[in-house]
């Protein structure tokens, strides 16, 4: 008898700051695809973007603020642990802790660089890459290096519902 594995999102980022869409997309992808939490992964600083002016701390009260009484969310810091900022080993860390089948959750604008970022290919090996339309990066996100060349079965582009937000169009308000 093979027992059947949990099923976890990771949604990774600065979120900075957290707002309804990356509620949205987390509600979505559980809806979608069974799971049974997904976690937020704050990290310090996205390596393709400026330092965060926002500290951590003040982040994560922030996203866990944002998420209220959803207790399908789990907002963590997992770079004390796992000693890097690489995605990779975040992916590392979760399929020998939870022993879960991963679904890597991301925006359509992430897709477009995804090829850049380490050890890519092995990332879509060891998880489902699931990634989300965002206004504005639908055709480029496509055209994209990575979504040519990576096996369909394990990478799912979602239209759904957006909301039109973005944690650098808030930073400007």
């Amino acid at each position: 008898m093979s027992l059947k594995k949990n099923k976890i999102g990771i949604l990774g980022g600065t979120f900075d700051p957290a707002h309804k869409g990356h509620l949205t997309i987390s509600k979505e992808a559980v809806k979608r695809f069974m799971l049974k939490e997904v976690i937020w992964a704050i990290t310090k600083k996205n390596p393709f973007k400026r330092k965060s002016n926002t500290n951590l701390n003040t982040r994560i009260k922030n996203c866990k603020k944002i998420i209220g009484n959803k207790r399908y969310i789990k907002v963590g810091f997992y770079e004390d642990i796992i000693k890097s900022n690489r995605t990779i080993n975040l992916i590392n860390f979760f399929c020998k802790k939870k022993k879960s089948e991963i679904y890597f959750l991301m925006g359509a604008d992430n897709l477009i660089n995804f090829h850049k970022w380490h050890k890519w290919k092995t990332i879509s090996q060891k998880c489902n890459i699931v990634v989300f339309d965002r206004h504005g990066y639908k055709k480029k996100s496509l055209n994209s290096t990575t979504y040519r060349r990576l096996n369909k079965k394990n990478l799912k582009f979602i239209e759904f519902n957006k909301v039109n937000i973005s944690s650098s169009q808030l930073r400007k308000i």
